[in-house]
Order: C-alpha cells, then sequence, then structure tokens
C-alpha cells in the first residue's frame, strides 16, 4: 500500500521568509526605541548602556549602531519620537480649534496629559533636568527641539485669548511658566514621590489639573465686561 503523500510546505513558508524578515528589520528602529525609552527612563541617560538597549530590542550592539551611530543620537531619536515630533500635530490642532479661550487652555493641558503624561515617555522630562548638566549637548538639544517649540505653542494659546478679549493683558514671557510649571510637577512627582508613598498620599493627575486650569482661568481672565464687548 503506497504511503499517504506528505504535504510539502516548503513551497509556501520559504517564499514569506524574506517578507519576515523585511517586516522585522522595518520594525528594529521602532524596538531599539522603544526598549532605549524603558532604558533611559528606568536608569538614566548616563546609566544607560547601549548594550542593554540591543539586548532588550534583542539584536546586536553592532545592529543598532547601524541605525544610531551613538548613544546620544538614539536618545535624541526617542526624544523626536515621543515629544518633539509631535508639535506638528499639536500645531494643526491649535490652528484648528474653534472654541473659547479657556476651553483651549483646558484642552490642552488635559491633552498633554493623555499623550505625554500618562505614557513612558512622561520620564523624559525628569531625566533631562536631572543630567542636563553633565550633558550640555543634550540640554541644548532638549531646549531647540522641545522646551521652545514648546513655550511657542503655549504663547500662541495664551496670545490667542488675549487677542480675542477672553484674557487680560498677559506677560508673555512669564505666563508661558503658569501653564508649564503644574505640567513638570505632575512629571517629577510620577517619577519620584510617587512611588514610594502610600494612597493617601497620591495625587489624581485629571483633579489636579482642573484645579490648575479653574485657578490659572481666575488670574488670565478679562473682566466680563471686556468679554461680552469683545
Amino acid at each position: 500500500m503506497p504511503s499517504p503523500a506528505v504535504s510539502d510546505t516548503s513551497s509556501l513558508t520559504e517564499p514569506d521568509a524574506p517578507q519576515r524578515r523585511s517586516r522585522r528589520k522595518e520594525a528594529r528602529p521602532g524596538e531599539l526605541l522603544d526598549a532605549a525609552l524603558t532604558l533611559f527612563v528606568e536608569k538614566g541617560f548616563a546609566a544607560t548602556r547601549v548594550e542593554e538597549v540591543a539586548a532588550m530590542a534583542g539584536v546586536s550592539k553592532g545592529t543598532l549602531f547601524l541605525y544610531f551611530p551613538s548613544k546620544e543620537e538614539l536618545f535624541k531619536a526617542v526624544v523626536r519620537e515621543n515629544i518633539a515630533g509631535r508639535f506638528t500635530e499639536w500645531n494643526e490642532e491649535f490652528e484648528r480649534f474653534s472654541g473659547d479661550s479657556a476651553e483651549l487652555v483646558r484642552y490642552c493641558m488635559h491633552s498633554w496629559w493623555e499623550r505625554i503624561g500618562m505614557t513612558p515617555a512622561s520620564g523624559i522630562t525628569k531625566l533631562v533636568m536631572s543630567e542636563a548638566g553633565m550633558f550640555p549637548e543634550i540640554a541644548a538639544f532638549y531646549q531647540k527641539e522641545v522646551i521652545e517649540p514648546g513655550h511657542d505653542l503655549i504663547r500662541r494659546i495664551l496670545q490667542r485669548g488675549v487677542d480675542r478679549g477672553d484674557f487680560r493683558p498677559l506677560p508673555m514671557e512669564y505666563a508661558v511658566y503658569s501653564l508649564i510649571a503644574p505640567m513638570i510637577f505632575l512629571l517629577m512627582w510620577k517619577h519620584s514621590m510617587a512611588p514610594c508613598c502610600p494612597a493617601t498620599a497620591q495625587i489624581d493627575p485629571i483633579g489636579f489639573i482642573n484645579a490648575q486650569v479653574d485657578l490659572l482661568l481666575a488670574g488670565m481672565l478679562a473682566p466680563r465686561t471686556s468679554r461680552t464687548s469683545a
């Protein structure tokens, strides 16, 4: 009796192998950036070794250097991927926003928390503030690609409110920090004291943001008669 025919699947799987390898190769930069973000936030920039990043991503150190020539360039890519590269999107949202100025401030701060504060990227700010003095090139990069665009966007949000008569005249060079300071506090708290504090001492981020927005608006809103006439 002839033996049952054995199905030869090699012709089906072999053509797929190059495609899988291609997909894997395309995914490597993202996997390396995810691993780098995790380790940078956990250990800091100085203490993180590229060998650790490569191992977490499942590649060799040599493969990592094919995509990122140094640890500094890897860190810059992490910042661009998670924060700096999103300013185009955020500026477009600002241009499309049609609500009132108080609503825009509230949306801005809650949106920031959802997109940055609740993500692993929330640890980048603490890292930079802790290690900027040791790595001036990293500090200059962060200043140019995150701080300056962020200040500019917040300044435009506040200026929009002044121009529409919703906000009283503001000293813009300092007013921007009124929005930035609560955000930085939340990030620093999340990545320093929060893991160590009992549940009774924890801060609810949403409640904190709502309270800060209410306080800010109480100080920024123009008198009602001015807003009505505008």
